[in-house]
């Protein structure tokens, strides 16, 4: 289970899957510099390593694996791993080096492993599709495996990130999950226009939003985009990632396949 540390309880939910799929659950905690571009927040990012180790070992894990930067990229390292497809739209539009780092850390890890389960969140949609695709592409004897999004009472996605958010901020990015959730009811009442169902979640989010750099329907196993005017299928991604408070929150649900985020929720319009 590859994570970047500040561990919460999704993390505790993935480790207690993997438990069940392995006698063996091995934890690695490592920031990794690669997946971060230019002015992200790599050197503020939060590293609670002792309190992640403790996490860990209570909620499963048969080992943590932290490596240092020089053990996971000796001098004179250069190969770097990409998913060009998979990658390209949503986040790799915003993050266009993002996707890179993540596919080459994971390859790596998943080298040391040799044969495993590995278990990623549905959080990170496009990370897990990413994923997904290179294990297969590149024939290694990984089963990856998706776990959905485990979420605050009041709806919001448990995220490392959401640590950056003050009390008002924390109270706006409540509208994200408000914004799926009448997408998704309108997605069960039989909207299926995806300009349509992307509008409602940023009409509800945009108001609360310091900036949005997307709010997209995609196919949910290439990660690709559709056009507005586009009619999907039984089964579609919608995909957000915007900043509130300073933070980047991301945010998904697979319309046709997920549960809504807040289950009847019901829009107040005063």
């Amino acid at each position: 289970m590859p994570t970047m540390g500040a561990l919460h309880e999704g993390h505790a939910k993935l480790i207690r899957e993997a438990a069940t799929r392995a006698t063996f659950v091995v934890v690695t905690v490592f920031v990794n510099p690669t997946q971060f571009g230019p002015n992200e927040d790599l050197a503020k990012y939060p590293r609670t390593l002792e309190a992640d180790v403790a996490l860990a070992f209570e909620r499963g894990a048969s080992l943590v694996f932290a490596p240092s930067n020089d053990a996971m990229y000796p001098d004179g390292d250069e190969t770097r791993v990409r998913v060009p497809g998979t990658s390209h739209d949503l986040c790799g539009v915003f993050r266009p080096t993002h996707f890179e780092g993540v596919a080459t850390i994971v390859t790596k890890l998943f080298a040391l492993a040799g044969p495993c389960v590995a278990c990623f969140g549905k959080k990170d949609y496009q990370q897990l599709r990413v994923i997904s695709r290179l294990a297969k592409d590149l024939f290694l004897p990984v089963d990856v495996v998706g776990i959905p999004t485990v979420r605050e009472p009041d709806g919001l996605a448990l995220s490392s990130r959401n640590r950056y958010l003050d009390a008002n901020a924390r109270a706006s990015a409540r509208r994200i999950p408000e914004g799926l959730s009448l997408a998704w009811q309108a997605f069960d009442r039989g909207e299926r226009r995806a300009g349509a169902l992307a509008h409602l979640v940023r009409s509800r989010v945009e108001p609360v939003a310091a900036s949005i750099d997307y709010v997209s329907v995609a196919d949910p196993t290439t990660a690709q985009a559709f056009d507005d005017d586009a009619q999907v299928g039984p089964r579609a991604l919608l995909a957000l990632a915007l900043r509130i408070g300073g933070a980047r929150l991301i945010d998904n649900v697979v319309l046709g396949e997920d549960p809504a985020p807040i289950a009847n929720f019901i829009e107040d319009r005063r």
